[in-house]
């Protein structure tokens, strides 16, 4: 209803989309760009270009995943301007983020951690992380936007302009290259559940 009075040209509803999805644009844009100074500088820019954009939105997708189509290449074209290479920002991957539903957060402990189970934790998050890093581009942007942001294959598959087949393969690739980065730490820890 929102993306439908905004089209109209409904300012505040689309002031109000802003921020149902500024938070989910920083947070792809950071897994993006190395440089957290620009996140809010490339969101300021994504939703700029969304406004302007915003009457040649035809509903064939789902509102957000046509923001972060423009997400995404803003962020390609802000990349290409400094000359930089596309990275995860493990602070994309730590920042606290209140308001979203997909967010856990860990305020309590478990009762059956101790110091060595979250010390492994978090060298393999870090293994995770660096090996996500090491994903040709491609593969890294399905599989964030299918583990991580939590979209369909369909919804993937528009979002990347490419068929439902090769999301599935590229999800598949990188899975399993992270696997390989991570099954050997697993293998040290046989007497703890994972």
């Amino acid at each position: 209803m929102l993306v439908e009075r905004a089209v109209t040209g409904d300012q505040g509803a689309f002031e109000l989309l802003v921020i149902k999805y500024q938070r989910r644009i920083q947070r792809l844009i950071g897994r993006m760009v190395r440089d957290v100074d620009l996140v809010e500088d490339i969101a300021q820019e994504t939703f700029i270009r969304a406004y302007r954009a915003l009457h040649q939105f035809r509903g064939d997708a789902q509102f957000y995943t046509w923001l972060y189509r423009i997400a995404a290449n803003t962020a390609k074209k802000f990349l290409l301007e400094l000359k930089r290479d596309p990275t995860v920002s493990e602070n994309a991957f730590t920042a606290e983020d209140d308001g979203d539903e997909t967010f856990l957060s860990r305020n309590e402990p478990i009762a059956d951690e101790t110091p060595e189970s979250l010390l492994a934790a978090k060298e393999i998050a870090a293994a995770v992380n660096m090996a996500l890093e090491a994903l040709p581009e491609d593969l890294r942007q399905a599989l964030t936007l299918r583990e991580i942001e939590g979209l369909s294959y369909e919804d993937i598959s528009e979002a990347m302009d490419c068929p439902i087949g090769t999301v599935r393969s590229r999800i598949f690739r990188a899975r399993e290259a992270i696997s390989a980065k991570v099954k050997p730490m697993l293998a040290q820890q046989t007497d703890k559940r994972w």
